[in-house]
Order: structure tokens, then sequence, then C-alpha cells
């Protein structure tokens, strides 16, 4: 491997150790908040969970990362190393903020902002670039009607129901959280992977598209050991600013985003667990009340999905022409 290939894999680590601090917000923020599970207890499961899900649902989503967007004989090892760091800072100044913003956002405008830097848009697969903005842009308002429907479907069925029914709805996040976290791990741990695999072609350590065995695990690894660090910052924004969550509604909010992320992995598009996640919780408390959502909070994290793909990628852009002028 040559240097600057080792320097991409052990960045795109980075970033993916960064996302599962960064996600490790949107999988456990209601199990926490409702008071369901400790925090060192739910962290822990869903690392767990996190490094199983690319084992179980296939990468799919490595694949549109890393072969549906561009040609990787379009591109070179800096254009990629450009997006990865640009991905990188912007996840570190949000986390920092406390700013629930996509780190998937944040990758692909990345690579699209260093890729049209080095070679122009021609180079841009137009069917894979529509996919993952048709994806990445409509999975947030499914997010947010899926979880107004479970909602209202367990308030409707659940009407009559003592107090009681509060241990089942603590007690049953566990299920639910473990289901966001397989599908979290099988989403986002693979825009890493995709990135790395992209990344060895394109220097001539694989011959074709096809992410390696080593590739997965390590990427999995990395993803689970963020997330097991836990991003507390933004923990409280999605479990506390947005309205004071019930167990109730960290039930309906996790079962919702398990769907629609699961959903998404499967057929290989990358979605933001940000804004799923984020989307599902407001759904869920519209459901029972629109009053009760702070919809200023909302109106940050509208702000930050709307914003987040053209920064990284003039970002991206940017850190291309210093690059290349370096190396």
């Amino acid at each position: 491997m040559s240097p600057l290939l080792v320097v991409v894999i052990v960045l795109g680590l980075g970033f993916d150790f960064l996302n599962g601090i960064h996600d490790s917000s949107n999988v456990v923020a209601t199990m926490i908040s409702s008071r369901a599970f400790s925090p060192q207890v739910a962290l822990g499961v869903t690392a767990i969970a996190e490094f199983s899900g690319p084992f179980i649902f296939g990468v799919a989503v490595a694949q549109t990362i890393g072969n549906d967007v561009v040609a990787s004989k379009s591109i070179n090892i800096i254009v990629i190393l450009a997006a990865v760091i640009s991905a990188i800072l912007w996840d570190l100044l949000t986390w920092y903020l406390g700013f629930p913003s996509s780190s998937s956002h944040a990758l692909i405008g990345g690579i699209i902002g260093a890729v049209v830097m080095d070679s122009g848009w021609t180079v841009l697969k137009l069917p894979g670039v529509i996919k993952i903005f048709i994806t990445l842009f409509t999975s947030p308002f499914i997010g947010f009607v899926v979880g107004f429907v479970v909602l209202k479907v367990i308030l409707l069925l659940s009407w009559n129901a003592t107090p009681k029914i509060n241990r089942f709805f603590k007690r049953s996040q566990m299920v639910t959280g473990v289901a966001l976290a397989l599908s979290h791990g099988a989403n986002d741990a693979q825009k890493t992977m995709g990135i790395i695999t992209l990344a060895l072609v394109t220097t001539g350590y694989l011959k074709a598209f096809a992410v390696p065995l080593w590739v997965i695990v390590i990427c999995a690894s990395a993803i689970s050991i963020g997330t097991a660090t836990g991003g507390w910052r933004l923990i409280k924004t999605l479990g506390e600013r947005i309205y004071r969550i019930r167990p109730i509604h960290g039930f309906a909010a996790q079962l919702a985003s398990a769907v629609v992320i699961l959903g998404a992995s499967l057929i290989g598009g990358p979605v933001s667990t940000t804004q799923v996640v984020s989307s599902a919780i407001m759904g869920a408390g519209t459901a029972e009340r629109a009053s009760k959502v702070r919809w200023g909070v909302a109106q940050e994290i509208a702000m930050a999905w709307l914003l987040t793909i053209p920064a990284t990628a003039l970002l991206a852009a940017g850190m291309y022409w210093a690059l290349i002028r370096i190396i």
C-alpha cells in the first residue's frame, strides 16, 4: 500500500469513529431520556448491534457510495482524501456545537465537491447521484410520517390501558433500540467501507469494486467503538430539547426509525440517521400534540439538513485545491 492509501484508510476509520460518536445520540437518546435504560447499558448494547449490522444485512450501501457516484478510474487518491478530511472537519464542528448534523450528508457533499474540483461535473454518475439525493432528502419526511402513524396506532390500541403499560414501552425499547442500531450499522458503517474500497480500486490495490472482508471488519469496529463512547451533547439535543420524551415516544420513534433506515439499507440507499431519528421523534410528538414539539429546534435541524452538503462540498473543493499543491 502507498503512504497516501494508508492515510486515507486511517482517516476513513477516524471518520467512522466520529460517525459512531455523532450518531450514537440518534440510537440511544430516546432510551436514555425516557429512562428506559442507563446510558452505559444503552450504549454498550447499541455498540454490539452496530458492529453486527453489516454482516447481517450486507453492503449494498457501500456499493452505492463507492461505485455509483463516480467512476473509480476518473478520480485520484487526493480527491478521496479531500472528501474524507472535509467530512471529518464538519463532523467535529457540529459535534462540538451540539448540532445534529448528518455525517452522511457531509461525506456525500465532500465527495461531490472534491470530484467536481478535480475533474468537473461530467465524471459524476447521474443515476447514482439522483438515487442518493432522493433517499437523503425524502427519508426525513418518511421518518416523520411513520413516527406519526406509529404513535397514533399505539395510542389507539392502548387507550384503555393502565399506567403499567409504561413498563412495557420501557422494556420494549431494548428490542426497538437493537433494531435501530442494526439498521444504523448496516447503513452508516458502509459509507466508510465504500470510500476505503474506492481508494483501494483507485490505487490499483483492487482490480474491481468489491468490499473485502477486512474492510467490513475494521469499519464495523470503528463505528461501534465510537458509538460506545457516546456523543452526549447530541444526546441532550435529541432527547430533551425537542420535547420531553416519555417511554411511549421512545418506543414509537425507534420503531419508525428502524423501519425507514433498514428499508433504505436493503435497497442500497444511504440515509441520514440523524435526520430520520429527529423527524421520527417530531412525528411521534406531533401525533400526540403538535404544540408539545419545540419547532425552533426542528428549524435548527432542518437548517443543518439543507446546509451540510453545500458546505462540505465547498470545504472539500478548497481542501483539494490545497492538497494538490502540497502533495
